[in-house]
This record gives C-alpha cells, sequence and structure tokens, in this order.
C-alpha cells in the first residue's frame, strides 16, 4: 500500500493509525503498532500513573514515553496533542515544546482550533493531522495547513462534538470538502471497516477501541473483560459541558443519566464526572462504578490479541474481502 497517499505522507506501510487513548496508548502499544506498519500514537496521559496537575511534570513524562517508543521500535509514530481552552492549553503548550524539541513525527491534534499550533509543528518538520467532525472542520483545518484531517464519526468512543453525523456520512463529505489526505475513524474494528473507510474516499483509518483490548493496551484486565462481554448496543452517549462522550454502558454511565434526568445542578454532575473519571476505570480497574470511553465498535471485540496479530489479522480479512468485492463486481462489468 506504499502508494496510499497517507502511506505516503507518513511513511507507514499500513493506512491503519491507532487512536491516541487517555491512560491507555502508553509506549508499549505505540511501539507495537507502528513496528507492524501502522502508526502508533502516544495519548495524553501515557505511562502516568496518577493524575498529575504539575505542567512540568505533565511534559517531561511525555519525553519519558517518547524515548521509550524509541527504544522499541524506528518506525514513525505519533504523539496526540489535545489543544483544549482557556487555562487549560497550558499543557498543550508544553506537549508541543516537547514534540518540537524531540523532533517527533507526527502530531494528531484534537480538541481545539487548527490554527494555535500547526505553524509551530510544520516548522519543526512534524507531520500534522487534525480531527474533525464536520467538512467546515475539515475545510477551516486545510486552511490552517494541515497535512491531513481525521474526521471522527458518532459511533466513536471518547470525546466528541454534539454533531451526529455518522462516519458513513461524514467521510465522503470531507474526502469531497479537502485536497489533503482524510483519515476516517468510529466503528471501524475490523477488514470490513477499513474496505468501507476506503471506499468511502477514505486514505486511511482510526481505530481506538479494537485496540484497547490488547495484550500491549495499558487498560486495566477488568476493563478488557468489560470489552470482552460487552454485545449489541453496550455504549451511549454522554452529554457533558461542552462535548458529548461516548461510553460503555455500565453502573457509572446509568447513574450519571438518572443525575440528568433528575436535574440535577452543573455541580453536581461535574463533581460526579470527576469522582468516576476515566482513570479509576483506566488504571485502578473500577470497570463497573467509573467512566470507560468506548466506541460502537465494542460489540464486535471478542478477544484480546498482541497488537502485531490485529493488525495482521484484519489485513489478510481487507484483502480478501476485496477479492470477494472484486469478483461480485463483475456481473457489472
Amino acid at each position: 500500500m506504499t502508494k496510499n497517499r497517507i502511506c505516503s505522507l507518513l511513511g507507514i506501510r499500513y493506512p491503519i493509525i491507532q487512536a491516541p487513548m487517555n491512560w491507555v496508548s502508553g509506549a508499549a502499544l505505540t511501539a507495537a503498532v507502528s513496528s507492524a506498519g501502522g502508526m502508533g500514537t502516544l495519548g495524553p496521559n501515557a505511562g502516568a500513573h496518577k493524575i498529575n496537575p504539575d505542567v512540568e511534570a505533565t511534559g517531561e513524562l511525555a519525553r519519558q514515553q517518547i524515548h521509550k517508543v524509541r527504544s522499541l521500535t524506528d518506525k514513525p509514530f505519533a504523539v496526540n496533542v489535545t489543544v483544549g481552552f482557556g487555562e487549560d492549553m497550558k499543557y498543550s503548550k508544553k506537549i508541543v515544546n516537547v514534540l518540537v524539541e524531540e523532533q517527533v513525527p507526527v502530531a494528531i491534534v484534537s480538541v481545539g482550533r487548527p490554527d494555535v499550533y500547526t505553524e509551530t509543528l510544520k516548522k519543526a518538520g512534524i507531520k500534522v493531522l487534525h480531527a474533525v467532525s464536520t467538512a467546515r472542520h475539515a475545510q477551516k483545518a486545510q486552511e490552517a495547513g494541515v497535512d491531513g484531517v481525521v474526521c471522527e464519526g458518532f459511533e466513536a468512543g471518547g470525546h466528541k462534538g454534539f454533531t451526529e453525523l455518522t462516519t458513513f456520512v461524514l467521510t465522503p463529505m470531507v474526502a469531497d470538502a479537502v485536497d489533503i489526505p482524510v483519515v476516517a475513524g468510529g466503528g471501524i474494528g475490523d477488514g470490513r471497516g477499513v474496505l468501507a473507510a476506503l471506499a468511502l474516499g477514505a486514505d486511511g483509518i482510526y481505530m481506538g477501541s479494537r485496540f484497547m483490548a490488547t495484550q500491549e493496551s495499558e487498560s486495566h484486565d477488568n476493563v478488557k473483560q468489560a470489552l470482552i462481554r460487552a454485545k449489541d448496543v453496550c455504549t451511549v452517549s454522554v452529554p457533558k459541558a461542552f462535548m458529548l462522550a461516548r461510553d460503555l454502558q455500565n453502573t457509572f454511565t446509568e447513574k450519571f443519566q438518572a443525575l440528568q434526568k433528575s436535574g440535577a445542578s452543573k455541580e453536581q454532575l461535574i463533581r460526579y464526572l470527576e469522582e468516576h473519571n476515566p482513570y479509576r476505570a483506566q488504571h485502578l480497574g473500577e470497570s463497573a462504578d467509573a467512566e470507560i470511553h468506548c466506541g460502537q465498535v465494542g460489540g464486535l471485540i471478542n478477544d484480546i490479541p498482541p497488537a502485531t496479530e490485529l493488525i495482521e489479522s484484519i489485513i489478510a480479512d481487507l484483502k480478501k474481502r476485496f477479492a470477494a468485492l472484486e469478483k461480485e463486481m463483475g456481473v457489472f462489468a
């Protein structure tokens, strides 16, 4: 797939990008995905064992994780930059400084405007992919000079905007709106999803939840087992102050929804979210009582393979399904 636009841009073999996941995608998973031919991505709290509000400590932990990835693989990898808003931007500014100093190959930028860090990153020779949720946002990102956009459909796990465009609709909209490479995410967990995304106009795919259930993932085993048990309609959208979150259904989501229906105050809701944050699930293993970001693809997860084995199986399945599709389409020749 060397002629694929996203592969050529990023210097990878397969157009598979592992989405950054808070507390989940550390150096081991990032390196494993990159070594297997995809692109691994360090998450915002990669390698952290506690919630640390210190800006300098956050930046130095990211630096340590970057060094660890490089000790495990010589392949390209990415680091997530969550831009944020207001006072919280001090964290992203520090992370960007670290990325520039460490000459990281790729930055995947999300949760904020595309014109904040793009120029700084590109001047340092870093490729920039910006996450968007509409075609209009994709055009704004292209105007800001990003190298590619990641469009995440409503099926995707984790935080996203209030728009409800699904991957099946959003991907071709974005592909039609911009000239730069497009990466599609949301609802993709196997070769079928990859083939569909490419057919919709994407140059590559963005996959998070499926990588959560791999051996190298830093998710607590309780979370991985909860994913294995999840079937059918297993996630729910949780409205927050500035965005939505798609979470695995559990006691946390039930109680949070009940609080919302009861007319709980904004302060009560914020306090509940803080007391049951993803750290408590992903790191401490409170898989029933804390928040677990997860996409709708959770219902398709049935095992916990090594990341390399997962990628190899997806590529093999993709080739098989593409050949079968060509055969089926023969009737229209």
